[in-house]
C-alpha cells in the first residue's frame, strides 16, 4: 500500500512538474505573440505589406511571432471596449483618425512621445493626420495612411464651357463654375458645383486657407477661434463660393441627404468637392468622362487645406508587450512599407514621400479637429451646421454666427 501510495504520490508530482513545465512553455509562447488589430482593408488591398512588415519583426526579435487579427470598422470599437474591460487589449491596434481623441483622452493608449524618433518620417508626417494622434502635447498615434479631399468633376461639360485645364486658384474655380453654369442653363435643376451647405469639412477647409481655425488653447483652457478676422475672412470667401456655384436650395442641407456623388451621378453637376472615393459612385454613364483635380487656394498655385481622413497604428496601455509593439510599428510605416501603401493606391503619411497624383497633392496641406474630450459633442450638437446654415440664409451676419458658434465651441470644450 505504501509503495503503491508512493508511487501513486509521485506520479502526481511528475505529472504536476510536466504540467507547470506545460504552462511555463505556453506562457513563454504567450508572451512572445504580438497581436496586431488591423482593419479588413489591408487584408483584401495590402496583404504584402503586412507579411512583409511581420518578416522584418520576426527578424529583429528572434522567438516573437505576429498575429494579425483583421477587424471590420462596424464594430472593432465595441469589441476593442470589450478588451479594455477583460485586460485582454491586442497589442496593436488601427484606429479611424476620428476616433483616437476619445480613448486618448481616457488613458488607453501608450504615451509614444519618446519613441517618437524611432518612426521613420516622424518629423514630416501629414499635419492634419499627426494632429489626430496627438493629445495635450503628447503623441498616442502613428500616422498609417490618409485620404484626402478632392474636386470631382466632368471634363465633357468643362471642355464644352472651352475649359481645358484645371484652375490653379479658388477665384479662377469661381470663374470656370460660371462658364460651366452659362453653357448648361438649359438643363432643368443644373448647378455648376454641388455642395452641401452645412458641409463643415469642407467649410472649414477655407477657413485654414485663410490662417483661421476652429479653436485654440491658452493656459489649460479652449478658446473658439472662428470669431477671429482670418477665421471670418475664410467664411466669407465659402458664402461667395457657395452662392456663386451651388444651388441655394442646399444651404441648409448635409453632405449625405442627398449624397453629392448621386447628384453628379443624376447629371444635375458638372462638380463636386468631397473625399476622393467619390469618383466610385459617379455612374456608369459617367465614368469615362469624370477626372479630379485638386481644390484650390485663395492663393495661385497652392492647394486647400484639407481635412484628412486616414488611419492611426497604436498600442493600448494595458499591452505588456509595448517595446515590441512600437518596433512593429516601425517597420509597418517605414519608408519602405508606406511606398508599398503608396503603390496600392494609398496615401503614405510623410508630406517627403506624397507623389504627383491628385490625392496625393491634395493632402500636402491638411487640417484636423482640435483633439478635445469634448469635440464629439460639438459635433453631435451641431454647432458648426447650424452656424454654416445662419450665415448661406442670411439669418445672421457671418461675423455674428461665427462668434457664437465661438463661444458656443469654447463652452463645450471646457466642459469637465
Amino acid at each position: 500500500m505504501r509503495s503503491r501510495a508512493l508511487v501513486a504520490t509521485l506520479a502526481v508530482v511528475a505529472l504536476g512538474v510536466v504540467a507547470a513545465t506545460a504552462n511555463a512553455g505556453a506562457n513563454r509562447a504567450q508572451a512572445n505573440k504580438l497581436t496586431v488589430w488591423l482593419q479588413v482593408d489591408a487584408q483584401s488591398g495590402w496583404p504584402d505589406v503586412v507579411a512583409a512588415a511581420n518578416q522584418q519583426f520576426q527578424q529583429q526579435n528572434p522567438g516573437w511571432t505576429v498575429d494579425v487579427q483583421y477587424q471590420n470598422w462596424g464594430d472593432h470599437l465595441q469589441k476593442f471596449d470589450a478588451t479594455l474591460a477583460g485586460g485582454t487589449t491586442p497589442d496593436v491596434i488601427e484606429m479611424g483618425n476620428t476616433e483616437m481623441t476619445k480613448y486618448m483622452a481616457a488613458g488607453a493608449f501608450a504615451d509614444l512621445t519618446s519613441n517618437k524618433s524611432k518612426f521613420e518620417n516622424s518629423g514630416t508626417w501629414l499635419s492634419g493626420l499627426a494632429k489626430s494622434g496627438q493629445y495635450q502635447g503628447k503623441v498616442y498615434g502613428v500616422p498609417y495612411y490618409a485620404g484626402s479631399r478632392v474636386v470631382t468633376y466632368r471634363t465633357d461639360l468643362f471642355k464644352k464651357a472651352g475649359i481645358t485645364k484645371a484652375p490653379t486658384s479658388l477665384e479662377q474655380f469661381m470663374a470656370d463654375a460660371q462658364k460651366v453654369a452659362a453653357a448648361n442653363k438649359g438643363v432643368k435643376g443644373f448647378t455648376p458645383v454641388y455642395l452641401a451647405g452645412t458641409d463643415w469639412y469642407s467649410a472649414l477647409s477655407f477657413v485654414y486657407d485663410f490662417g483661421g481655425s476652429i479653436a485654440t488653447t491658452h493656459a489649460g483652457k479652449w478658446q473658439g477661434a472662428l470669431g477671429s478676422k482670418a477665421s471670418v475672412a475664410g467664411l466669407n470667401a465659402f458664402k461667395q463660393f457657395f452662392s456663386s456655384t451651388a444651388p441655394a436650395s442646399a444651404a441648409t442641407l448635409d453632405e449625405a441627404h442627398p449624397a453629392p456623388y448621386d447628384v453628379f451621378s443624376q447629371g444635375r453637376a458638372a462638380a463636386i468637392f468631397g473625399p476622393g472615393w467619390y469618383s466610385c459612385c459617379v455612374g456608369t454613364k459617367y465614368k469615362s468622362v469624370t477626372a479630379q483635380f485638386v481644390m484650390p487656394s485663395h492663393v495661385d498655385g497652392q492647394p486647400m487645406p484639407g481635412f484628412l481622413g486616414g488611419s492611426d497604428l497604436a498600442v493600448p496601455a494595458p499591452s505588456k508587450s509595448q517595446a515590441q509593439a512600437i518596433q512593429w510599428i516601425a517597420d509597418f510605416t517605414s519608408t519602405t512599407s508606406e511606398k508599398a501603401l503608396q503603390a496600392k493606391g494609398n496615401i503614405p503619411n510623410a508630406t517627403n514621400l506624397l507623389g504627383t497624383s491628385v490625392n496625393e497633392r491634395a493632402a500636402a496641406r491638411s487640417w484636423f479637429v482640435p483633439a478635445a474630450k469634448h469635440w464629439v459633442d460639438v459635433e453631435n450638437g451641431n454647432i458648426l451646421r447650424n452656424m454654416l446654415a445662419q450665415i448661406l440664409t442670411g439669418k445672421l451676419s457671418v461675423q455674428q454666427a461665427a462668434s457664437s458658434a465661438s463661444d458656443n465651441i469654447a463652452s463645450v470644450l471646457n466642459q469637465p
